[in-house]
Order: structure tokens, then C-alpha cells, then sequence
């Protein structure tokens, strides 16, 4: 089973979360692009598992091991293909799953749609693990996108009641995108950031998970990029983030507080700015109209689903004896996935916007 995306550049993910290795392939660059090693691992660090206690406590180094298409640091043109071990599973903590699937996890779809032969220790092929080569490609995606100007960054916004502050739809900067990147906890407030850890915390001693909100934006992106409807920027951007697992809405610029606002209030009015180019006195769009851009910020959230596998009782099915039982989960899990999903959100927001920029 693989999982493709794109259409001038194409990427393809394979593994399964404890099989020997996951991995990806990515075709279509150019050759001579220059690729920071240190950039792109330090990247990866912020999804790997294990760094802190908020975080799944299994220890994966998560670095990429290239086959093809990197020479001395530059891109040779040919497809990027590499590997990343899997060095530290343990399937055991999984045995007692096979016949009881785990309420909201893709345990009981999986095995609907590809037989009882699927492969779901540790989640398989559905696991968040999948998203490790989706980094190391977005990784690579978002220097190539910095050399043409364009930043993106994201940022947990809302974890249970505690509410970061948000970016602003007008003036958001490179700037305000790069100083997220040096924090210790991806909140743009710090004090919040250590609320919301304090709350985790919480939730993880009573055996629990927590949802989360996160907030994307990206800055230098110029005009006229995109296409109406099934191609447009906002059609990309909400197919690819979808695929991430656990990401269960998205809302773009004001979202679902439109219903809500005239069109009075919602309208992005125009003026001539002194040098002759266009300027806007909101943005309420998020820098995306019929799915093309206006040069103005984009800026996205997405909602993260809570951590399906807890180790709380909950009830469910044995498909083996076709009675109803009930299941305590052990393994090692995060209480709340949306700590490691904020460079999984910068990858595929990379992987959406370059095949409309190169």
C-alpha cells in the first residue's frame, strides 16, 4: 500500500508503523537545489517521539537514510528516495488488539476494507508514524519554498479550554512565523504554552487524551497563484492536511464565523498602495480567493481529534467471538498528538504550495 500526492512533484510514503522501515520517494525537482542537512534534521526532531513526557515515550532517532537523488548536500534531478528505520516498537503491547479494535481508530475500517491479513500492530499503515517521511519531504519542500520567499508556520492554538493567541489575518510576517521556530513550546504566548502543558500533563495522569487546535500561516506567497475549483490553493491545502491522521476540520481565514458576518463586514476592500500595487484593508479571505491567491497572508486552523488509544476502559467488539467486551489499552501513546503534528502541518502545507509555485 502506498500513498501518492502531488502532480509536478510527486510523493509516495510506504511502511507500516512496526514493520523494519517506513519511507519515502519524492520526483520532480530540479537538479542543483541546495539542501541544508542540519536545517532539515532539526526539523525532524520536532515530530520525533520520546523528547519529552508529552510525548509518546517510544525512541525513534527518525533520521533519514538517502538512496538517491541528494549528492554532497544538492539535488541531482533524479528521484529522492530514502528510508527511516523503525528501531523501537513493540508489538507485543498490540497482541491483545487483533480481534478488539480500538474505538475511533482505524482498526475496525482497516481490516473492513483490506481483510484480516492487514498489518495493524502499532497502527500499521494508519499510524501517525507515517508522517516521519511526509517531514523529511516537506522538510526539504520548505527550504525550496524559502528560497523563493515564501515562510510557513505553525502553531498550537487551542489545547482543551487554554487559548493561545492568534495570528493576525493583516499583518502576519516573516518575523512573527520565525520566532515560532526558536520557541521551546509552539505557542506564540510562552505563559500559555505552559498552561497547556501543565493541562496534558493532567490529562495524561488520569490515563486520558486531549484534542487540540492548530494554527497555520504562511507569508511571501505572491498573487495569482492557483486555479478554480477542484485545483485551487484552499482545495489542496484542506485535501492534503486531511490526510494526516487524526485531523478532523479545517477552516481557512475567518472560517466558520462567516455564516455569522455580513457582507459589509467580510469583504476585503481594495486601494492602490503609493508604488501602484494592490493592497487590502482585511483579509478575512486568508490571502485565498476562488482558490487563487491574493498575496496577502494565508492563514489556516485545523482540528485535532483526541488520542484514540487511552488507557481508560472503554467498550467495544471481539471479532473473533462477535461479543461486546471491553479493552484497557497499554502501548505508548501521546495525550496529545497535536504537540507533534505542528511540523507535520508546515510539511504538507509545503508539499500543497509547491506545485504551484515551481
Amino acid at each position: 500500500m502506498t500513498w501518492i500526492l502531488g502532480n509536478r512533484i510527486k510523493i509516495n510514503i510506504f511502511g507500516e508503523s512496526h514493520g523494519p522501515a517506513i519511507g519515502g520517494v519524492v520526483e520532480g525537482l530540479a537538479s542543483g537545489i541546495k539542501i541544508d542537512m542540519e536545517e532539515l534534521e532539526t526539523f525532524l526532531a520536532k515530530r520525533a517521539p520520546g523528547k519529552t513526557k508529552l510525548t509518546s515515550p517510544r525512541k525513534e532517532e527518525d533520521r533519514p537514510v538517502f538512496h538517491s537523488g541528494l549528492l554532497d548536500g544538492y539535488t541531482t534531478g533524479t528521484p529522492i528516495a530514502f528510508t527511516i528505520k523503525n528501531s523501537d516498537h513493540r508489538s507485543k503491547d498490540y497482541s491483545g488488539l487483533a480481534n478488539s479494535p480500538r474505538p475511533s481508530h482505524a482498526d475496525l475500517t482497516a481490516r473492513l476494507r483490506f481483510g484480516d491479513r492487514v498489518d495493524m500492530r502499532g497502527g500499521g499503515n494508519f499510524s501517525g508514524r507515517l508522517t516521519a517521511p511526509v517531514c523529511v519531504i516537506g522538510g526539504i519542500l520548505i527550504q525550496l519554498l524559502r528560497y523563493k520567499g515564501i515562510s510557513i508556520g505553525a502553531h498550537l492554538y487551542k489545547v482543551g479550554p487554554i487559548i493561545d493567541a492568534n495570528y493576525n489575518l493583516l499583518d502576519l510576517s516573516y518575523d512573527d512565523i520565525e520566532k515560532l521556530k526558536n520557541a521551546d513550546f509552539p505557542t506564540i504566548d510562552q505563559e500559555v504554552g505552559r498552561r497547556m502543558q501543565d493541562y496534558i500533563n493532567q490529562v495524561r495522569s488520569n490515563m486520558d487524551s486531549i484534542g487540540a487546535v492548530i494554527e497555520c500561516g504562511v507569508v511571501g506567497l505572491k498573487a495569482g497563484y492557483g486555479n478554480p475549483m477542484f485545483e485551487g490553493i484552499e482545495s489542496s491545502i484542506s485535501k492534503n492536511v486531511f490526510s494526516i491522521p487524526g485531523v478532523k476540520g479545517v477552516e481557512f481565514g475567518q472560517g466558520f464565523a462567516v455564516a455569522d458576518m455580513l457582507g459589509s463586514d467580510h469583504n476585503d476592500r481594495m486601494y492602490y498602495k503609493e508604488d501602484g500595487s494592490i493592497g487590502y484593508y482585511s483579509n478575512n479571505s486568508a490571502g485565498i480567493i476562488g482558490g487563487i491567491s491574493t498575496g496577502m497572508p494565508i492563514v489556516f486552523r485545523l482540528a485535532v481529534k483526541p488520542t484514540p488509544s487511552i488507557g481508560i476502559e472503554q467498550k467495544t467488539i471481539d471479532l473473533l467471538t462477535k461479543e461486546n467486551v471491553t479493552i484497557e489499552i497499554k502501548g505508548r501513546h501521546d495525550p496529545c498528538i497535536g504537540i507533534r503534528m505542528i511540523p507535520v502541518v508546515e510539511a504538507m502545507t509545503a508539499i500543497s504550495l509547491v506545485d504551484f509555485v515551481l
